[in-house]
């Protein structure tokens, strides 16, 4: 009998069932604890910098953060634990800790957080937008933070355990993190329930773990928006206006580039960053929003019609845009583009890529906006009689590299920064630069109106100008833009938005001067093109209303 027991006792052993041949901290375990440890230590001064201003550590609140310090260490080494298994896991852990150096640089050096725009960012990002943020303190800590310890996991990592083996030491040491957890919470439980209520934001901040989290959200979209099914139509209703409309419309839409609302003179900036359409007679918009805070967002959302509040960017790929109603109903689009690309929206229309020599005229240390204005006068005559919308996307005050966006004669305000690292430069340098930039904007927008006015007799003309996001240059630590909308600050989303008017224009610029202050967003760019091209639809009916009846008391005032 006791020879039966023993020989079944061997069985189980050898099938790896023994708890005394699973210990807790097998060297896979040992190692993803390490690793947890380092990426707790140098991939997240972003993450403490934030709880040490939720929780100051002058007013007691050290073993507090010690806690906090404990739980998102234990959170982390939970999800390296489960993300990691068999062979494949000592390059998953290799390649989330290279990613996590070069997460943590950005996080550190621009305040941003790796959430799903941000990926969405970084997947389109080519190769001269990449360069521009490449700066000797992002290698040396990548190589130093990133490859090295990669290297040294793919080189030393243990072999992996039998798979029960491995799934048993798991669940232990598993259960063994939630103790651990639950020792460090229970002393401060009231603390964590106001912080996860009143800071949920915080977790944004938390390196890997929601990079990889947003990674999970990210992919399965882009394989969905890659497998995408056929385009819904928008607006189908749609029919001319009733009227007499003796000219054609000629529009110039502007789609600006990280411009900030607060830094143009024509809102009240102290610097003169607007000379030239000061002198124009232009209606600037003091109070716009942008319907996100990255290009890759905020450019497909204007041109769409959902409402920021409900745009899905893999859902509005899948959705006509005012483009496509426009080019539906006879009115000619021209895409010009001097920024890394349409995102999308430019899909079924005329689309000219003005980045290289090829098409650009204007191009010295890179090409320049102007240069979309070439062969325009030739667009426009070949096609006499019909509606033209020409949409220009600038590269505008495209960072970090905001020197580089202005040729050196629009270099009014020194010094400037010129270096990718902006921690590196002073506030004024940074200002500077931006500034410089904006003033080239200015230049840029004044040529659009000289060109306009050579067809204002013929076309009933127009040129809009709005940017596709702010930036932040500094303000609270934070550099750049894509912040999360729900915690960007204004610097990011507050935008600049300019209207010229021809003399033939439906409306002119005296009725428009007593909205300026009014709120505006990206959500109205939909309908107000509609409405410019004598469109209606019930899709925009209650914005038809709006404009006619805001004209008519305006009108009757007079």
């Amino acid at each position: 009998m006791a020879r039966a027991q023993l020989t079944r006792i061997n069985k189980i052993s050898y099938y790896g069932f023994s708890l005394s041949r699973l210990p807790l901290f097998t060297r896979n375990n040992l190692l993803i604890l390490l690793v947890s440890l380092f990426l707790m230590a140098t991939g997240n001064s972003a993450l403490f910098s934030r709880l040490a201003a939720i929780f100051p550590p002058g007013h007691g609140n050290l073993l507090l953060l010690g806690s906090l310090a404990v739980f998102f260490t234990c959170l982390t080494s939970l999800l390296l634990l489960w993300l990691n298994h068999g062979r494949a896991s000592r390059w998953t852990l290799a390649l989330i800790v290279l990613l996590a150096a070069m997460a943590a640089y950005f996080m550190d050096k621009f305040g941003v957080v790796m959430d799903v725009v941000m990926l969405d960012n970084i997947a389109q990002t080519n190769v001269h937008e990449a360069a521009g943020l490449m700066s000797w303190s992002f290698i040396w800590r990548t190589v130093l933070f990133g490859l090295l310890p990669a290297g040294l996991i793919l080189r030393f990592a243990p072999k992996p355990e039998r798979p029960l083996i491995e799934l048993k030491s798991k669940l232990l040491l598993s259960l063994a993190l939630l103790v651990v957890l639950t020792v460090a919470i229970l002393p401060f439980s009231a603390h964590y329930a106001s912080f996860i209520r009143e800071h949920k934001t915080t977790r944004f901040y938390a390196n890997p773990n929601y990079f990889i989290y947003s990674l999970a959200k990210y992919l399965p979209d882009r394989l969905k928006s890659v497998a995408s099914g056929p385009l819904v139509a928008t607006a189908t209703d749609t029919v001319e206006e009733d009227g007499n409309h003796p000219r054609k419309e000629l529009i110039i839409l502007v789609v600006g580039e990280t411009a900030r609302a607060d830094r143009f003179s024509l809102n009240g900036y102290h610097r003169l960053t607007n000379p030239l359409l000061a002198k124009d007679d232009v209606v600037s918009l003091s109070n716009v929003s942008s319907c996100g805070t990255s290009t890759g967002e905020s450019v497909p959302c204007m041109f769409s019609v959902l409402k920021r509040k409900e745009f899905d960017r893999e859902k509005a790929a899948h959705y006509q845009n005012i483009l496509d109603v426009l080019n539906e109903h006879g009115v000619e689009v021209l895409w010009r583009d001097n920024n890394s690309d349409s995102k999308g929206v430019a899909t079924r229309v005329t689309y000219e890529d003005f980045k290289t020599p090829t098409l650009n005229p204007d191009c010295d240390t890179e090409c320049r906006d102007t240069g979309m204005l070439q062969g325009l006068d030739q667009y426009i005559a070949e096609r006499k009689g019909k509606d033209i919308l020409i949409v220009l996307h600038q590269m505008g005050n495209h960072g970090p590299e905001y020197y580089r966006r202005y040729p050196k004669a629009f270099e009014r305000f020194t010094p400037v920064c010129r270096n990718s690292d902006l921690g590196s430069c002073t506030r004024e340098e940074i200002d500077n630069a931006y500034d410089n930039a904006i003033l080239y904007t200015d230049y840029f927008l004044d040529q659009v109106i000289q060109l306009l006015k050579q067809h204002d007799d013929q076309y009933a003309t127009a040129m809009l100008y709005v940017s596709d996001h702010g930036e932040s240059l500094g303000e609270h630590g934070i550099y750049l833009h894509a912040a999360p909308y729900v915690i960007a600050p204004k610097e990011q989303t507050h935008i600049p938005a300019i209207i010229w008017m021809g003399k033939h224009f439906d409306y002119t610029l005296d009725q428009l001067k007593p909205y300026r202050d009014q709120p505006f967003s990206h959500d109205d760019l939909f309908c107000t093109l509609m409405v410019t091209f004598e469109l209606k639809s019930k899709t925009c009916e209650a914005e038809n209303q709006v404009m006619r009846h805001s004209m008519e008391v305006i009108n009757a005032g007079k």
